[in-house]
């Protein structure tokens, strides 16, 4: 049972706001590959295997390791990994400036109920700063990036999820603690890593992420839901609340129940 008050909210970017992995992150880093001459192709399939690797540039450094063992990395390789990412970065936002990318169900909604009532909010992801900025802006709203008190994303950690130190650094400069707060993932390696930095933590799958096993989630469903579509509920419940919204976030942090 947490004894501090609900105070802030901690999201997850990728594929927790948005799925923005499938139709978002993998044609990106295919029409990076292209722009640079290499005939490496991301099917969905083999994509749903990379996302074990979290981070965009390790996700490259895997692939090249396990996939093509012998391929000749070039003099300049540490580079070209760095130049793809950008790339990559460059295409994805022009995916998000096009409108291909919209929020996931219940995310808008969740988000503004959070601004009226007071509660704090925060960003702790393993995508760039850039790729965060692109879809607050472009998918929600011109000045959403001004809503969120800390964005704590890409490389200001060293180590990624499952690693809880992104979520540990937001936290420090929020000034609060893991009683304080509710995290939102969508992954196993998310939720891992939201745990391990004391969070009570509400997952909303996505293709990707249906199978994982998500022990020690105090909420798993399909979404957080609008008012006509509720979210069909994995594991937990929503206590008699419609969707999930502000009222249920502080029965779950004030007596969470994991799974």
């Amino acid at each position: 049972m947490n004894q501090s008050p609900l105070t802030a909210l901690l999201f997850d970017v990728d594929g927790t706001l948005a799925d923005t992995e499938k139709d978002g992150h993998r044609p990106a880093f295919n029409a990076a590959f292209n722009e640079f001459g290499l005939d490496w192709n991301w099917d969905v399939e083999l994509y749903g295997k990379l996302l074990d690797v979290t981070g965009g540039k390790e996700r490259i450094r895997y692939f090249v390791d396990n996939w093509l063992p012998d391929w000749q990395k070039p003099a300049h390789y540490d580079d070209l990994v760095v130049q793809l990412h950008k790339a990559k970065t460059r295409h994805y936002t022009e995916r998000l400036q096009q409108g291909q990318i919209p929020l996931r169900p219940g995310v808008a909604r969740l988000i503004n109920e959070a601004r009226n009532t007071g509660l704090r909010l925060a960003i702790a992801t393993t995508t760039t700063p850039e790729n965060v900025t692109a879809l607050l802006q472009y998918s929600m709203a011109p000045d959403a990036l001004d809503w969120f008190e800390v964005i704590a994303a890409g490389d200001v950690v060293p180590a990624k999820k499952p690693a809880p130190d992104i979520y540990r650094w937001a936290m420090e400069r929020m000034q609060l603690t893991p009683d304080q707060c509710l995290a939102f993932e969508d992954s196993f390696n998310g939720l891992q890593s939201s745990r391990a930095a004391g969070l009570t933590t509400i997952v909303t799958i996505n293709d990707y992420t249906a199978l994982h096993d998500f022990t020690g989630a105090a909420l798993v469903t399909s979404d957080l839901g609008d008012l006509t579509t509720p979210p069909r509920v994995i594991t937990g419940s929503l206590q008699n609340e419609p969707v999930v919204n502000i009222a249920l976030l502080h029965k779950l942090h004030a007596n969470p129940i994991f799974s």
